[in-house]
This record gives C-alpha cells, structure tokens and sequence, in this order.
C-alpha cells in the first residue's frame, strides 16, 4: 500500500510542495484583515459516470475506473473515487495485484514443501534406479530451451521497460520542478517589485505611510513563503529522484540475476551437474518469489498512476468542486483570488498616483522663483501624464487620449529632460524641459515597479486560484501520463515474463539433470553389463574341450 501511495505522488509531489506553502500566499499578498476562505463552490451537476456526487456534494475523481473489490468491506465494489489518504482505496487498488502475489506465496511455500520432501525422501529412502524415458529427456530438453528463450525475452522486455519507465519518471520530475522554480521566480520578483515601491517617490511625493507598512511586512512573508516552497521542492525532488534510481537500481540487478540463473542453470543441466543444479534451484525458488511480488508491486503502480492520470484530468475540468484533491491541493474560492490581486492593483494605482501628480502639481506647473524647490525654471510643452490602468475602485479603467502607457513612456519623457546647473544647491533648468534628469530617472523607476505589479497581477490570481496547478496537471496528463502508463505495465509484464518462464526452468533443470545423469549412468551400466558378458562368454569358450582331441 504504502508502494502504491508513493509512486501516485510521483506525479503530483511538487504541486503538493508548492501548494502546502502557497496557500498562504493569497492572503500574503493583501492586507492583514484579509484571510483565506476555506469555502468552496458546489454545483448541481448531471448525473454521469464523469460528475457523479456523493452525499456530502463531493465530486468523485475518477469514479468509473476506480470502481474495484475493496477487501476491507467485505469485497463489495470500492465507489469512492480516487483519494490516496483513503485506506479503502489503497486497499482496493492493492487487490487488483493479488493474483500476482498468491502466486509469488503459493509459488514460495509449494516449491518449498516439494523441495523438502525430496530432500526427506533422497535422505531417508536412498534408491538407486537409472531407468529414464527418451521422450522425457528429448521433451524437457527442447522445453528447457524455449523457456531458457523466453526468459532471455522476459529480461529484454523488463530492461527496456525499466528503461524508459526511469526516463519518463525523471522527464515529469523535471517538468514539476522547473515548473515549481518558475513559480518561486515569479514570487520573489514580484516581491523585489514590492519591495522598490516603497523606495520610489519624486522628490517629498511617495507612498503613505501606513502602505509603507503593509507593503513591508507582505514582502517579509513574500520571501518566506518563496523559500519555504523553493526548500521544499529541493528536497522532495532530491528524495523521489533517489527512490527512482533505488527502483532502476533493483530491476537492472534483478534482470542480471535472472539472466545469470538462467543461462548456468541451463549449462549445468546440460553437463548433468546435479549437485550445482540443486544449488541454483534454491536460489531461483527464492528469485521467483521475489520477482513475482515485485510484478505485482509494478501491477498495483500501473494502476495507481492509471487512476491518478484520470482524476488529474477531471480535477482539471472541474476545479471548484470539492474533491479528494483538496487535502493535497486546497485552491481558494474566486473571491480570495480577487482580494489578492486587488492588493498588486492598489500599490500599481498608488504608484501611477505618485507619478501624475508630480507631473501635475510641479512639472507642468510653471512657478515663479520664490516657490522653490517646486521652482526649477520648467518650461516648454507640457509632459504628458501615465495612464493608469485602473479606477479607484480597482476595475480595469481604459486610457484617455494624450496619456502614456507603461511600454513607451520613458522613451516618451525622456524627450522633456533638461539640461540642468547647481544654482544655491538646487538644479535649475538652462534649457527648455519640464523634468530634471533625477526627476525623470525617480519616475522612471516608479513607472517600472508600477508596470511590474501589472505583469504579476495574472500571475498572482492564476497563484491563488490554482490555475498554474491545472496546467501543470494537463500538461502532465497529456505529455507524460502515457508514457508512464505503457512503461509501468512493460515492467511488471516483462517481470511475469521472466518470473514464470524461470519457474518452469527450475522443474525442467531438475528433470533435465536427472534425466541425462540417468541417462549417463545407463549406458555406462549397459557398457559394463557387455563387457561381462563378453568376458564370461570368452571365459567359457576357453573352458570348453576342443573336439578331435
């Protein structure tokens, strides 16, 4: 069970990561009052193999697939879903593998008794008959062959399915990864963004105070939580990537082995090395116990991922439903998503705010003399203002004619710099311009954090509502659930291979040896029988008289 659990997580291990840690980043990323609900939106849906609810209005992932005998209630059909925390799904999944573990048990005590009993007998009741059958030794000869055969495919099916099972394991190991240090990217950059909007102000103009505060301690669990996922995912990710080299490790040595076992056994047998023969039995009887439960491990794995493929795949379709994903993955309502993009808005806006109103209420402003440092002999056309890409109420707001938008903007003002002397400690203007080259370097910087939190805004909704986890899983789904899928059943299907055609060897090498030893033993018996005969009878021709004398 605990097999099945870990390989399943496999695929979701760095979603997990990230969200154990990004959940709280929704309610990081607006003020302290806002908190994460905990809500989730229920629908009344059709009824349908695909959006089949339970009692509780549950949407039930993977529901047609999963429904298998669960030997903890009593054998009746499993109609939970997937839900890998569910003991009774574990258990249920685990069954479809008892075929291959009965006969790895029954195969192991049988095997066991029967070597036992002809121990017991050869010890007990020594009997010395060499009599054999031509048909039983032509017939287990050309049998030991094919299976010596169809072991050697057995063990090229399960090398090359060990093979590409490892590679595409690693191949959506990487993609989670890059996908989880893509999103910590994203979240300490959106943070350094924060971070420099509580720098940015032109000349006494900047952000309030009580922003100042709040932007400060969003930055300080901002970085927290960026490190607490960053952290995470390294070691997750170093844990599974060895758990999968200790898996390819254990199929590479148990190929060689089996490889081994069989091509002696079969040149032992051949030779009539009897003793050697029965060495090899014993290890083999044990190889093949092992080699079918680690079938069936690899049975009950193609299962699970079969079945987390699925439920991945439906979570997608339906992400606001409450599902048994919601232990590992709880995305917040539509609502909190809002609130935490609504925080990104409001320091953008304020941002803008600063900006303009400097260009309002001092650039474009012409002073006289006295008035300094609002004075600074500004002068010429007037600079045009930024657009600011939301209302007051923090709704998209469309520019007006004439205002800039974040992509030329510098460009833009740059043409409105002037050349500037120190007159009494402060810049003044000798040429036509209504910015100072440290004015326009202010509200560049301004307008760059301003346009940084508008890029991350997306990101921050696509964050809270768990939109990067949906493309993650549909990519996975599309791009790696099929390769993982085929190489899982060519492993377990080249183990059975391997395993059953060594179980029938071990019997055929027994029979083989036996047979040839038997055989050997006739004809040297058969040989010494005629060589007496010959002798008795040239003993008697000697004995007899001569006639005529």
């Amino acid at each position: 069970m605990a097999f099945c659990r870990a390989q399943a997580v496999v695929l979701l291990f760095a979603a997990i990561s990230l969200c154990s840690s990004v959940t709280a980043l929704p309610e990081t990323l607006i003020s302290e009052h806002i908190l994460i609900s905990t809500k989730r939106l229920t629908f009344t849906l059709e009824n349908s193999p695909t959006r089949i609810l339970v009692e509780n209005n549950s949407f039930i992932l993977a529901a047609e697939r999963t429904q298998r005998k669960d030997p903890l209630d009593g054998f009746k059909l499993y109609k939970a879903g997937w839900n890998i925390s569910n003991l009774h799904y574990l258990a249920s999944v685990g069954f479809t593998a008892v075929p291959l573990f009965s006969i790895a048990i029954v195969w192991f005590l049988g095997f066991g008794l029967v070597l036992a009993l002809i121990c017991c007998c050869y010890c007990c009741c020594p009997h010395q008959s060499f009599s054999y059958s031509r048909t039983t030794y032509a017939l287990s000869f050309i049998l030991l062959i094919l299976f010596t055969a169809a072991t050697i495919v057995g063990c090229v099916v399960l090398f090359h399915g060990q093979e590409k099972f490892h590679g595409s394991t690693s191949s959506t190991l990487d993609f989670v990864v890059g996908q989880s240090n893509t999103t910590v990217s994203n979240l300490r950059n959106f943070s350094n963004n924060l971070a420099d909007a509580n720098k940015v102000g032109v000349g006494q103009i900047s952000l309030p105070a009580d922003q100042k505060a709040t932007v400060d301690a969003v930055v300080r669990r901002l970085n927290n939580a960026a490190n607490d996922v960053s952290s995470r995912t390294s070691d997750n990710s170093k844990k599974i990537q060895d758990y999968l080299d200790t898996v390819r490790l254990i199929l590479i040595i148990v190929v060689a082995v089996m490889l081994l076992l069989v091509l002696l056994g079969l040149t032992f047998s051949i030779l009539g090395m009897q003793y050697l023969v029965y060495i090899f039995v014993i290890v083999g009887w044990v190889l093949v116990a092992a080699t079918f439960f680690l079938s069936g491990l690899f049975l009950l794995l193609h299962n699970a991922v079969g079945d987390t493929c699925v439920a991945m795949d439906e979570w997608v379709l339906h992400p606001r439903e409450h599902t048994a994903m919601d232990d590992i993955l709880p995305c917040v309502d539509v609502a909190t998503a809002n609130a935490s993009l609504n925080k990104s808005r409001e320091v953008t806006y304020l941002l803008v705010n600063v900006v303009n109103q400097v260009i309002l209420n001092v650039s474009n402003v012409n002073y006289p003399p006295m008035l300094k440092p609002l004075y600074f002999n500004q002068s010429g056309p007037l600079v045009p203002q930024l657009c600011n890409p939301y209302k007051p109420d923090m709704t998209n707001r469309t520019c007006l004619p004439g205002e800039l938008g974040f992509n030329n903007v510098s460009q833009v003002w740059y043409n409105y710099v002037c050349q500037v002397s120190l007159v009494n400690g402060s810049e003044i203007c000798t040429t036509v311009g209504r910015l100072t080259r440290n004015m326009f370097e202010k509200m560049t910087a301004a307008v760059n954090v301003s346009n940084g939190l508008y890029q991350y805004g997306p990101f921050l909704a696509g964050l809270a509502d768990c939109t990067f986890v949906r493309q993650t899983f549909r990519s996975i789904s599309r791009n790696n659930c099929p390769d993982l899928a085929s190489h899982s059943r060519q492993v377990y299907v080249g183990l059975t291979m391997a395993s059953s055609a060594v179980m029938v060897s071990l019997v055929l090498w027994v029979i083989y040896a036996r047979s040839r030893w038997h055989r050997k033993r006739n004809k040297q018996l058969l040989a010494e029988s005629y060589q007496a005969q010959m002798h008795l009878q040239e003993k008697y021709l000697l004995g007899t008289p001569r006639s005529g004398r």
